[in-house]
């Protein structure tokens, strides 16, 4: 029984202690944990809202870069298309350049063809008019060269 009461008396003389440690946990748990709670729960959820903006930053930046790379591609295209457009009106005007100098070459040849052939014509007319005339030069050279015949006529 002496245990029982010196575990009694034990007890007592805890008690006082029981209670002050108690308090001061009640005090600390209101002055100091449930502050740094609140700063540790405001911090998290400022963390989290940021990282939300930053999701949120990020796909619409991403969408952004989305619309202008299709902006671009569209652009390129218009220019491309432009550029081709230019390119074959360039060889279709080149194209009717050189039928149009082709023309007037064949035109240019026939007139010199048909020139050249009036010419030829003229010349054999001429050569044909002079022909018995320069026959008759020829023969009356070629006689006096060689001289009377042999056989005595003159």
């Amino acid at each position: 029984m002496e245990i029982l009461h010196q575990l009694a008396e034990l007890f007592l003389a805890a008690v006082p202690t029981v209670v002050i440690v108690f308090l001061f946990y009640l005090f600390l748990r209101a002055v100091f944990f449930r502050p740094l709670q609140n700063a540790l729960d405001e911090r998290t959820r400022r963390i989290d809202g940021a990282k939300a903006e930053a999701a949120a930053a990020q796909a619409a930046a991403k969408d952004e870069m989305a619309r202008y790379h299709d902006a671009l591609k569209k652009a390129r295209a218009e220019i491309y298309a432009e550029q081709d457009a230019k390119r074959q009106a360039s060889l279709d005007e080149r194209a009717k350049l050189l039928r149009a100098v082709r023309s007037r070459a064949q035109e240019s040849i026939q007139t010199a063809k048909q020139r050249i052939a009036a010419e030829v014509a003229a010349a054999r007319g001429d050569i044909e008019k002079q022909a018995p005339a320069l026959a008759t030069d020829i023969a009356k050279m070629i006689l006096e060269r060689t001289g009377p015949p042999a056989g005595g006529r003159a």
